[in-house]
């Protein structure tokens, strides 16, 4: 990431202990970790974010294309779209019910 080798971080610990002091170098260290982890949990979620994102837009992009065919000889890609979209739309519509109870209660229905 920052491309720092054996040596570098050699110097920099040194300097550390310099400037810090062997006292308040554990807690400066500490303090730069936990910097370093919540920097790296934020991009993640951005990440996941953006992911979702792209996703929900693809999906809605789908959904034009079947329409514009008049959701009648889809491809199989446009078709799992639909799929996932009014599986969705169920799930919105029912949200305390159970996964479950609607695939029981589906299974009754189409018997």
């Amino acid at each position: 990431m920052f491309d720092i080798g054996f040596w570098e971080l050699m110097v920099i610990g040194v300097m550390g202990l310099i400037i810090l002091g062997p006292e308040r170098l554990p807690t400066a260290i500490r303090t730069i970790r936990s910097w370093m982890q919540n920097v790296k949990q934020f991009s993640n979620s951005v990440q996941t974010e953006l992911k979702e994102e792209l996703r929900v837009h693809e999906l809605h992009a789908n959904l034009k294309k079947a329409e514009q065919q008049g959701l009648k000889d889809l491809s199989p890609e446009l078709e799992a779209s639909v799929n996932s979209l009014k599986s969705a739309a169920e799930e919105a519509n029912r949200p305390y019910a159970s996964k479950d109870t609607t695939t029981v209660s589906d299974k009754e229905n189409d018997k």
